[in-house]
């Protein structure tokens, strides 16, 4: 059966959630009228949707990166979904309960531009990168590349292999503010030898929101004979791009952050040489060596956030992925301009609007992150997340599409204030 299909037989799962998503629909209904800007200034746009989305009134949410709220039509359609798995019970988890799963891959694989055959979804960023770094057959001796800020699970796991099977880990540092992306890709090269079995790169650096140049270091790695993981975690739905424009061998992300899944939902993509290669993280005995299913064995777990991504990708089509960009690098740009030049201030993600959008992080000199962002919430009521690790020293900030002018310029006077 082909795609297409595949995903007209599936509305007669009695999954009425996978096709139709009349609230989205409704939610946008009227939003046609506000042409798109090009530098994403559209403040009646961008002040219907915060309008569904219910945020809350004690303080100023500044911390997406960890997780995005969903808006109501993915909320309901999710709370629909958990009144349907529990109605039914027994009977939904042993009858459509995978063909339903599957159906959410395929739209998963439609909007990262793969094969459905080359990817799963998986329950975080986390479950997919550790279960590549745990699951390559390793020798004592081989090399691991990686960057010291990349995020720490995933370092975790390289140490437990290299204490296992004897794996050489081997760690470079991004420059904060580099002179060109051969820069970057210098620092990895440099680190390659005929030993290097794997490198792992960040799409979007967590700490710093840096975004590094991913299809070009694949390419340098490729002609040195290099597997390249990318960490996904923070660009899947953040920024306008496939997967399959990166060129890598293997690429993660969760997607209960910038798509706004329900938590507890993530994908696992990699390139069909591969998959007979990975050992998965819990055995799946039924399927052929080269079946990405035999990865997606988790046991019973909660399957109405699967259902949700549906939704969830409906939402991020009818908003737009380039406007969507658009914005959120907008209001990184509009507070971190004002704040840059400050001698008190200083900024830890790159100055070049290209290499970052909504995430940015900033530190107060001889303050330490925790008590900036201490003071942030308890006298302005800002949320954020301090960050001291990496040679990188202060708060994370990162606004949502629902995120007003009007809350970033409280920021903006907090950080002042602070001089």
């Amino acid at each position: 059966m082909n795609k297409r299909d595949f995903l007209k037989n599936s509305s007669l799962l009695g999954l009425g959630s996978l096709v139709s998503l009349s609230a989205t629909g409704k939610a946008f209904e009227g939003l046609s009228d506000f042409e798109p800007q090009p530098d994403g200034s559209e403040e009646g746009f961008w002040a219907s949707i915060r309008n569904l989305y219910d945020l809350p009134k004690e303080f100023i949410n500044l911390e997406n990166g960890y997780y995005c709220i969903q808006p109501r039509p993915i909320l309901e359609k999710y709370l629909d979904n958990i009144r349907m798995v529990n109605q039914q019970g027994a009977y939904y988890m042993r009858t459509v309960q995978f063909d339903n799963k599957k159906v959410a891959a395929y739209k998963l694989a439609e909007l990262t531009g793969v094969s459905p055959e080359q990817l799963v979804i998986t329950r975080n960023t986390t479950e997919s990168l550790d279960m590549i770094i745990s699951g390559m057959d390793w020798k004592a001796g081989d090399e691991a590349i990686m960057a010291e800020q990349d995020y720490g699970a995933m370092l975790d796991m390289f140490k437990q292999v290299a204490k296992r099977y004897g794996v050489v880990i081997k760690t470079v540092s991004i420059p904060q503010n580099p002179k060109s992306d051969d820069e970057i890709i210098e620092l990895y090269y440099r680190a390659i030898t005929a030993k290097t079995k794997l490198l792992m790169v960040c799409h979007m650096v967590n700490i710093t929101g840096h975004i590094l140049p991913i299809k070009k270091i694949c390419g340098m790695a490729r002609g040195k004979g290099v597997a390249v993981m990318v960490d996904g975690a923070h660009t899947f739905a953040h920024l306008n791009f496939k997967v399959s424009d990166l060129d890598c061998d293997f690429f993660g992300c969760s997607l209960h952050k910038w798509l706004s899944v329900p938590l507890g939902a993530g994908l696992l993509y990699m390139k069909k040489e591969f998959i007979p290669k990975i050992y998965p993280i819990f055995a799946e005995a039924s399927k052929k060596d080269d079946d990405i299913l035999r990865l997606n064995h988790t046991g019973t777990h909660p399957v109405a956030t699967d259902l949700t991504i549906s939704a969830a990708i409906e939402f991020y089509h009818s908003l737009g992925a380039e406007r969507k960009e658009t914005r959120l690098r907008y209001l990184q740009q509009y507070w971190t301009k004002q704040v840059r030049e400050l001698p008190h201030i200083h900024l830890n993600t790159p100055e070049d609007p290209k290499r970052s959008c909504a995430i940015a992080n900033v530190g107060v000199k001889g303050m330490k992150p925790s008590e900036l962002q201490e003071k942030l919430f308890g006298k302005y009521k800002i949320y954020t997340v301090a960050i001291d690790s990496a040679g990188v020293q202060g708060v994370r900030v990162t606004p949502n599409v629902y995120t007003t002018i009007d809350e970033l310029d409280t920021l903006v006077k907090a950080l002042k204030d602070m001089g």
